[in-house]
């Protein structure tokens, strides 16, 4: 049976295969996408456990991602990940709720952003 769903979306192949590869040993069924056009013209049937948004993405940022799911009805908690974010960003990403991890992506700090999302958001059915 399969865990929560994870979509992941990362320009990076490596990171991608990486991330995927260390969630699915966690336990959370994860669907990869290599930009966000990828993700929205995915419409996938049901809501998922968590997003997880590379910022640094060709075309639109993961943050204007974001901000264009939740236009669309997606309320899934997100974190978006990136290098070295200016304090803009920090801001852009406090002010739509969602979590930042810096990568490199040390330790567990990404599992455990994902777990406390999880346990803590309501079911969205």
């Amino acid at each position: 049976m399969a865990g929560p769903k994870i979509l992941l979306v990362d320009d990076d192949p490596a990171i991608c295969a990486s991330l995927q590869f260390t969630l699915e040993l966690q336990g959370f069924e994860v669907e990869t996408f290599a930009s966000a056009e990828a993700l929205t013209a995915f419409g996938g049937t049901a809501e998922p456990a968590c997003l997880i948004l590379d910022f640094r993405l060709p075309g639109i940022d993961g943050l204007s991602l974001l901000e264009a799911l939740r236009r669309l009805g997606v309320r899934a908690p997100a974190i978006v990940i990136t290098s070295n974010p200016p304090r803009a960003i920090r801001e852009r990403a406090a002010a739509l709720g969602t979590v930042l991890v810096e990568k490199p992506l040390l330790g567990d700090e990404l599992i455990s952003a994902i777990r406390t999302l999880v346990a803590t958001t309501p079911a969205l059915v």
